[in-house]
């Protein structure tokens, strides 16, 4: 097969690893010379540690607003809220600590506030700069730099998801400027990450690396990534079950979601598992980690007589040659004690036509590798997860 490819690198300068957060943090924010630093924070990191006074500290005179209100799945409504509030303090860079949802809204404030954007229904806007360039939005001028307490994996991409709370539905803004400029990957933080979020956070990121390994556009720039990261997702996973307080094995786990992403940050796009966990996640609130946990080893299946041979790396991978990759994940997904079916979150096979219709409409769902011609044929993934 004649392999043919273009990977565009993004504008991310640094990834720190191994660090404490409040050491590197000052540093990092010193080399963009910003004095009005806007905290984007976990509620419940700010109320039960000490992880942001730390940041506070380290800070200093150049933290002048924080935000802590920001509600999974980051809907439109908190987007603006927090926007407005880093408009009235001027903020000129952005410091998220916390989960995938305050990732994706920082991405979303830059975007808003270079473009004048302070109302809800102003946002359909933002879907201007849905092309490679950022098409005819106004680039951000504002950096973010992320610290993620999750293992989603979105600070690697220039991809912002948000909700919108009237449509139900997740929408896509993407520009190349909103990724942040610096992630710090800092373990121990981790342990406050309640095990369910972490672990099953920890399963998105095998989600992003096994569909961009089984895409039929996968390229060997994003599997050689994507295959090492899968690896230490799941040796390094196990580890932090059996061991919470293993700091090794989380910044193993850290550094798994980084390489999760070479796929989808190099052109390679996803698969009916995350499409279909988008319609989850927006109809029915159920956390993207345990969206990947149910849909991808049944996505697995359904897809295995098209891929068999790429399925197999996926085996190789995770220590297992000859073993059906689909087995393999709905074991580690079991194991982990995560859901691994639709009814273990309380969705009723009645809720079915509902969503194979909503996920014909999502962008990753008409890349699967087999080919899903219609919601009937969504329909017989979700009955394989049922």
């Amino acid at each position: 097969m004649e392999i043919r490819g273009r990977v565009a690198f993004g504008r991310m300068d640094a990834v720190s690893f191994g660090r404490p957060a409040h050491e590197t943090l000052i540093e990092e924010i010193n080399n963009y010379d910003a004095n009005r630093v806007f905290l984007l924070a976990s509620g419940t990191l700010n109320r039960n540690t000490d992880e942001i006074a730390k940041i506070r500290r380290s800070l200093g005179t150049k933290c002048v607003g924080e935000f802590y209100n920001m509600s999974p799945h980051t809907p439109r409504s908190d987007v603006i809220e927090a926007s407005r509030a880093a408009i009235e303090k001027e903020a000129d860079l952005i410091v998220t600590f916390g989960g995938g949802s305050l990732t994706d809204a920082a991405k979303a404030i830059a975007l808003c506030i270079s473009n004048n954007i302070t109302d809800v229904s102003k946002m359909d806007e933002l879907r201007k700069g849905n092309s490679i360039d950022g098409g005819a939005l106004t680039a951000p001028s504002i950096p973010q730099i992320t610290i993620p307490t999750t293992l989603s994996g979105g600070e690697f991409s220039a991809i912002s998801g948000v909700t919108d709370e009237m449509s139900k539905t997740k929408e896509l803004f993407r520009h190349p400027g909103i990724m942040p400029k610096v992630v710090i990957l800092d373990p121990a933080p981790t342990v406050h990450t309640p095990e369910w979020l972490f672990l099953s956070t920890g399963i998105r990121a095998v989600d992003h690396c096994v569909e961009g390994i089984c895409s039929m556009r996968s390229h060997p720039y994003g599997d050689a990534q994507a295959l090492q990261g899968l690896s230490l997702l799941s040796n390094g996973l196990i580890s932090v079950k059996d061991n919470p307080k293993d700091l090794n094995a989380r910044l193993n786990c850290q550094l798994g979601t980084w390489m999760s992403m070479a796929p989808l940050a190099s052109g390679v796009p996803m698969g009916a598992s995350h499409g279909i966990g988008y319609v989850l996640g927006a109809v029915f609130d159920i956390p993207h980690g345990h969206t990947s946990c149910i849909m991808l080893p049944a996505v697995m299946q359904w897809n295995e007589t098209i891929n068999e041979s790429r399925q197999e790396k996926i085996s190789q991978a995770m220590g297992s040659p000859g073993k059906p990759a689909s087995e393999l994940l709905r074991k580690l997904i079991g194991d982990l004690g995560m859901p691994t079916r639709l009814s273990d979150v309380n969705i009723d096979t009645k809720e079915f036509s509902l969503i194979a219709e909503k996920a014909m409409e999502t962008p990753w769902v008409p890349h699967n590798p087999r080919t899903i011609s219609g919601p009937e044929h969504v329909l017989e993934i979700l009955k394989l997860a049922e």
